[in-house]
This record gives C-alpha cells, sequence and structure tokens, in this order.
C-alpha cells in the first residue's frame, strides 16, 4: 500500500506525529500549530531525524479559527505570510487527518481551578474548527485524541460529546456510538509508563448506505487495538532510573539549588526552596521505608499546614513509584512539579524536562531546547510517541478493512 497522506492539526511538539512518522506508514503533508516553541521544537525534529528537508514549509505556525486564511494563506503582523493549506497541498489527496484541541477546558482540573467550570473558555469549541477542516479535505480516516473529561464536558448545557457526534455526523463521519465504552483508553495499557487516560475517536468517512461502519469501529477498539496491548505494564523505573542523579548543592546560590552538571537535553532541576526540598525528601523516605505515614490526602494537606501554616483543600504533593506507571504528565507542570517528586529521597527534587519526556515515551533523541515553561508545556499535552506509533501501525490494516467492507469482499464479526 502506498504512503497515507495525512494532515497534523494542533500538533504541539508533534507526539502523534512522531510515533506516525516512526511508522514509515505515513507522508506527511502539512501540520498546524499556533505556538511557536511547539513549531520550532517539531521542525527540528523532523529536520534532524527524519530527514524532512521541507519541514519548515509544511509546519504552519497559525491559528486554525481563522480557518479561512488558513485554508487560502495569510498576511499577518503576529504570525507572518502563508501560502495555506491548500496551495501547500497542491490537489493531492488527502487520506488522514488527525490530532486533538487543546484539551484545558475539557480537563476535570482545569474546570475546578476556573471559577467558572471553563464554560466560558474559548478552547470548547476548538473541534469546530478541526471539523471544518474535515469537511474541506474529506479524508477517508480521522484520528481525534483529547483528554476523558471531554466525556462529561457541558459547557453550555448540551454536551461536548454530542455536539462533537452531531458535527461529524453532518461532515458524512461515522464515530462510536459509546465512547466511554469502546474509545477511552489508558496509556498504560500499551506500554507508556504512565497512568494516562485518554479518549481516540476515529471516524470514518460513509461512502456505502450498505456498509455498518459501527461495526468496522467495533473491531478496530476490540480486537486490532487489543494487539497493541502489553502483558506487563511498564514503570518508573524502567523509563528513569538510568538517567544521571541531581543532588541538591549544599550551598545554593540565586536560582541554582541543584548539582545541574550534566550534559542530557533538559536533564536539570527546576529550583525547589529549602523547604520544599525537607518536604520532598520526608515523603519519598516515608515510602522507601515503607511507612506510608502520607497515603491520605488529609495527611499530606496536614504536613503542608505544618510546614507552611495555610491551609488548603486539595492536596499538593504527590510522589512517583518506582515499581508502578506515573501518574499522568500534564502541561501543568510547566507551574510547579509538586505532584511529581523523583522517588528517591536523596534527590529532593521534582522531575525533569527529560524524565517527564521518559515518562511521555519520547526518545531521548527528540530534543527540547525552549524555555523550561514551554518545554513541560508540550510534553504534558503530548500523545505518548510509542501509542502514536502502535496505532499508526494499524492505520494500512484499517483502510484496507474499509476497502474491503465496503467493495463486499469482506464481513466481520465482532
Amino acid at each position: 500500500m502506498r504512503k497515507i497522506n495525512s494532515i497534523e492539526l494542533f500538533a504541539g511538539a508533534g507526539g502523534l506525529l512522531d510515533g506516525f512518522e516512526q511508522t514509515n506508514n505515513f507522508n506527511l503533508l502539512a501540520a498546524v500549530e499556533w505556538l511557536k516553541p511547539q513549531v520550532r521544537t517539531l521542525v527540528k525534529r523532523l529536520e534532524t531525524k527524519y530527514g524532512d528537508e521541507d519541514a519548515k514549509d509544511k509546519v504552519l505556525n497559525f491559528d486554525i479559527q481563522r480557518t479561512d486564511e488558513l485554508l487560502c494563506g495569510w498576511d499577518d503582523t503576529e504570525f507572518g505570510k502563508g501560502i495555506g493549506l491548500d496551495s501547500l497541498i497542491g490537489g493531492k489527496r488527502v487520506d488522514l487527518i488527525s490530532g486533538g484541541p487543546p484539551c484545558q477546558a475539557y480537563s476535570l482540573a482545569g474546570r475546578i481551578r476556573d471559577e467558572n467550570g471553563m464554560k466560558d473558555d474559548y478552547r470548547n469549541f476548538l473541534f469546530e474548527s478541526y471539523i471544518k477542516i474535515v469537511n474541506h479535505y474529506q479524508p477517508k480516516l480521522v484520528v481525534f485524541e483529547n483528554v476523558e473529561g471531554i466525556l462529561s464536558a457541558i459547557p453550555t448545557g448540551e454536551k461536548i460529546t454530542d455536539l462533537i457526534k452531531k458535527a461529524f455526523n453532518e461532515a458524512g463521519y461515522e464515530i462510536i456510538n459509546d465512547l466511554r465504552k469502546y474509545a477511552l483508553l489508558d496509556m498504560a495499557d500499551f506500554g507508556v509508563p504512565q497512568r494516562r487516560k485518554r479518549v481516540i475517536i476515529v471516524g470514518i468517512r460513509r461512502d456505502s448506505k450498505e456498509v455498518d461502519y459501527q461495526e468496522i469501529l467495533k473491531n478496530f477498539y476490540l480486537r486490532m487495538l487489543s494487539t497493541k496491548k502489553v502483558a506487563k505494564k511498564s514503570t518508573v523505573r524502567d523509563a528513569i532510573s538510568d538517567l544521571p542523579p541531581i543532588y541538591p548543592l549544599q550551598n545554593p546560590h540565586k536560582r541554582q539549588a541543584y548539582e545541574d552538571n550534566n550534559e542530557i537535553n533538559g536533564h536539570s532541576s527546576r529550583f525547589h526552596s529549602k523547604r520544599d526540598q525537607e518536604i520532598f525528601y520526608s515523603l519519598a523516605k516515608d515510602i522507601e521505608d515503607g511507612y506510608f505515614h502520607y497515603n491520605s490526602a488529609e495527611a499530606l494537606i496536614e504536613l503542608y499546614y505544618q510546614k507552611t501554616g495555610r491551609r488548603t483543600n486539595v492536596h499538593k504533593y504527590h510522589v512517583l513509584r518506582w515499581d508502578e506507571p506515573s501518574n499522568t504528565i500534564p502541561a501543568h507542570l510547566k507551574k510547579d512539579g509538586l505532584r511529581h517528586i523523583h522517588p528517591d529521597p536523596e534527590q529532593m527534587r521534582s522531575i525533569t524536562v527529560r524524565e517527564a519526556a521518559r515518562l511521555q515515551t519520547f526518545d531521548d533523541d527528540y530534543e527540547f531546547n525552549e524555555s523550561q515553561v514551554s518545554n513541560f508545556e508540550m510534553i504534558g499535552n503530548a500523545v505518548p510517541p510509542l501509542f502514536a506509533k502502535k496505532l499508526g501501525e494499524l492505520m494500512p490494516t484499517l483502510f484496507k478493512i474499509i476497502e474491503q467492507v465496503e467493495k463486499g469482499k469482506q464481513e466481520l464479526a465482532i
């Protein structure tokens, strides 16, 4: 089979795209991302890892909400000049469009922190821009990724998932009817050393009234994806234990509090005060010694009060466990690392950019050279490349199954 011509929307730093590229099944026509650090990171990855000399032209730095300009071209003070997707693609057939709108408006944590439950957040409706591009190019397949919270988000009185189903249906696409039952996946089941539940929506363009596309989708989720699951989950130890330790300095100076003297990209600790270091040590040592005194939210909240003199309703600390998958790596890591404390008590720190990248299954040759804030954000928002690779490996077979069923040459039994 020829390579799959693809467009990536909301590309970020390219986790989903990188996994697809690793399969050698895809021909990337274009990627769209509006944040400049992410664009620079993705372009460098495509150039250095995959030898894509056209990466700077393929990765479009523009706002997808301005759909007409994105398609036809723009001349803008913020984004400069661009020829647009139509000119870039040049009439080539688009087989697949992938990507996931920013998830903060759908995340449960985001809704808790926002006084209006994120109901006024423009990101609730970025999927509409996604659908416009899908409707324009009419690819045979779409892949749409988002957080579990999308299943319960109701910003306007109507569930977001109902709006998404309606939009895909009106564009001529079938997605699985029961998203929670079939499309909610834990990345840890696929070998990612992290508990990370994500909704993976695969949509198929309906080209035949005689085909039961729900059966094809059930076959994909129940049979095809199951072949990519692992018998034994990967752990924090598997992911980061071979990285050099980073210990606190005896005499911190300015904003330098750790022995950040290795040469590994992204493997340096953010600043933590002596107070925080002491808390990290106590929490990690408690687990290492098997006491588990702080194994409840109440105990962690009380510890925070004892150390800071301030009351909080939400516990702020979590130590990674060596022999379990990590908790979810979020974009919130750009603000602090209190819920991602290194399991070695002697290191007394939160995880580094490289450790977060490892837990997200980015290869070590994937370089993150932007600010620490941007690096944590793009890593936390990404699809784990390992899962993306496994998903991408299934796409040629799914295309073939759809073609055979539509031609009446194959039947499916679920």
